[in-house]
């Protein structure tokens, strides 16, 4: 069959218990003429409703990206949760869901819609789960084969025009194959610098390491992180000492090689380095002043916004060209990924005084870019959707998801 422009994702999951025995259920059906293309009934272990629920969208997103790839896909859940936090509308407060809802958000395609329905138009799904739990089925039956893809056969002058756009421009192909690159950025752990608000810079600094709670802070973290598993291919990190510590807690953690990047060291703030705010302001006001906000100035002589914005996008062009397809936990510092953070938007950089970043929070960044040796329609060459979550003060969500052409 000709692969379809659009489908449906079906999925549901369930606990008998509430935690205890769970699974899910995960339909993939044509929207145009609702066959279903394959189904997925799996256990899980012991896991709560909610889990459930959130392991059967990515199984659904999972079975859309391998038998649809190039298809728009509608997301029908009778979880009012899972579908108002994937849509944006609610934050996601409990610390089991954030990395469920990274990976869901890291497999759905840009454009990728959520519809709540009633739990009656959901049977088809919670049936999978139950199967499942009664031990009737276990994996994934691939009930439509030999799917001609899109990027094997390319659309026809017919196709296109009934799809809005130009026979010789089908767009639609070219988003669809965007190469996904996962940035989890991890700001590091607390060190006495951070508790007496002092200015603590990159290489050139006084270098204090992690305290001990700055350890656990980022122990925490990398437990949460964990539950990504295999689906993280490297941890890089500052070289700067605090930055360079949490990596290394992150890289055991998670049992992934480290790499060292210097480009995401930490703003280098001359002469202000181990002074706090206020002993600055009592005798360089007038130069404090001028440096908030600007681009240009350089406190205490060390490094402009504008010099540290250089040195990270390029270290960012590093990371995205050796890790492209993958995700990757960067270990940094509030200057830089406050930077990623404004390019992802589009920003003005000096968005950056105006954010608060907390100690081992998490940034996650997905860039989408061409393949290899293609290019897109107009100006779009690359979007990224970021979001924000704060591990030390679970539900506080400093974004709310965006994203940008």
């Amino acid at each position: 069959m000709k692969a379809p422009r659009s489908v449906v994702v079906e999925a549901d999951g369930g606990s008998r218990g509430n935690p205890g025995p769970a699974a899910y259920g995960a339909v993939l059906k044509d929207a145009d003429t609702g066959e279903v293309i394959a189904e997925d009934g799996t256990t899980i272990g012991v896991a709560s409703n909610n889990v459930a629920e959130y392991t059967g969208l990515i199984a659904g997103l999972r079975l859309a990206a391998d038998l649809a790839p190039e298809a728009e896909i509608e997301v029908r859940m009778d979880s009012k949760l899972v579908v108002e936090q994937m849509s944006g509308n609610w934050k996601i407060k409990h610390p089991d869901m954030k990395p469920l809802a990274l990976e869901a958000n890291r497999l759905a395609p840009f454009g990728t819609t959520y519809t709540w329905v009633p739990r009656e138009q959901n049977k088809h799904a919670d049936r999978l789960a139950n199967e499942a739990l009664d031990g009737k089925r276990n994996g994934v039956t691939v009930i439509t084969r030999d799917i001609v893809r899109g990027d094997d056969v390319p659309p026809t002058e017919a196709d296109a025009t009934a799809a809005g756009e130009s026979a010789d421009e089908p767009s639609w192909i070219a988003w669809r194959r965007q190469v996904q690159t996962t940035l989890v950025l991890v700001r590091h752990g607390v060190t006495d610098h951070t508790r007496e608000r002092r200015f603590s810079g990159g290489l050139q600094s006084t270098n204090p390491g992690l305290s001990d709670e700055g350890r656990e802070q980022i122990r925490t973290t990398a437990d949460w992180l964990a539950l990504l598993g295999e689906r993280i291919d490297a941890v890089v990190a500052s070289p700067v000492r605090r930055a360079s510590e949490s990596g290394e807690i992150l890289a055991e953690r998670l049992g992934v090689p480290i790499e060292e990047e210097p480009g995401f060291a930490e703003m280098e703030f001359g002469t202000w380095d181990g002074l706090t705010f206020d002993e600055v302001a009592a005798t360089q006001r007038p130069a404090l002043e001028k440096w908030l906000g600007s681009l240009e100035e350089r406190p205490g002589g060390g490094e402009s916004l504008l010099m540290v914005q250089e040195r990270v996008l390029a270290a960012l062009e590093r990371l995205l060209a050796r890790h492209a397809g993958r995700t990757v936990v960067v270990a940094s510092h509030v200057t830089p990924i406050k930077v990623v953070a404004a390019e992802a938007l589009q920003v003005p950089l000096t968005v950056q005084f105006r954010m608060e970043l907390r100690p081992a929070s998490v940034t996650v960044v997905t860039f989408f870019t061409p393949p290899a040796g293609e290019s897109l329609p107009g100006d779009a060459q690359r979007y990224a959707s970021l979001r924000q979550f704060n591990m030390l003060a679970p539900g506080v969500d400093l974004f709310d998801e965006s994203t940008r052409w």
